[in-house]
């Protein structure tokens, strides 16, 4: 696992070991998501939610991101990002925290401009999530969703449109954004 463009490209990223349910992005995927977003990066606050190694927020980061918020509720992953937020030189543009997904939506002061969802499969955790996140996202705001290609996600959540759905083998990322009303 490496990242892939940026000012970190090239370094190799470590991963959450034994863990069953840490299912890193493939490279494949990673691009496929940046693809989508590559103009919106720069400058902007990411959340990487369910952030297992933190590859995704890095990632990000790399590409010009102003600030990532790790968020993850084992602390074998949140110790792994921390060790590869240190490697790419990103720990003073890094807010890294151990709890559960909806305690941090809860409790979290600021907004985002980019959400990365990438929770274990099967789990239905996008689902219970996404209500929460919307109440934190900036307007003109992105939420890109990781999941197994059998999961299906609801076309709309509150103001949030499924506006985009790309598949790659077994994994689909879906794209929200919010519905602009039009005068």
């Amino acid at each position: 696992m490496r990242v892939i463009t940026g000012t970190a490209r090239g370094r190799r990223l470590i991963t959450v070991e034994g863990a069953d349910l840490v299912r890193p992005t493939t490279d494949r995927v990673k691009e496929a998501i940046f693809s989508a977003i590559q103009f919106e990066i720069e400058g902007r606050t990411v959340l990487d939610l369910f952030a297992g190694s933190g590859q995704l927020g890095i990632e990000a980061l790399s590409r010009g991101a102003a600030e990532c918020y790790f968020a993850d509720s084992a602390a074998q992953s949140i110790s792994v990002v921390k060790k590869n937020v240190e490697h790419t030189g990103f720990s003073d543009r890094s807010h890294i925290v151990n709890m559960p997904f909806s305690a941090f939506l809860k409790s979290a002061k600021v907004k985002f401009d980019i959400a990365l969802l990438d929770p274990p499969y099967e789990r239905k955790l996008i689902q219970k999530a996404l209500p929460l996140l919307i109440e934190k996202m900036n307007d003109g705001g992105v939420i890109l969703c990781e999941h197994e290609k059998e999961c299906v996600l609801p076309k709309n959540e509150g103001d949030w449109e499924l506006v985009k759905l790309l598949r790659h083998g077994g994994t689909s990322v879906s794209i929200y954004r919010e519905q602009t009303v039009e005068e």
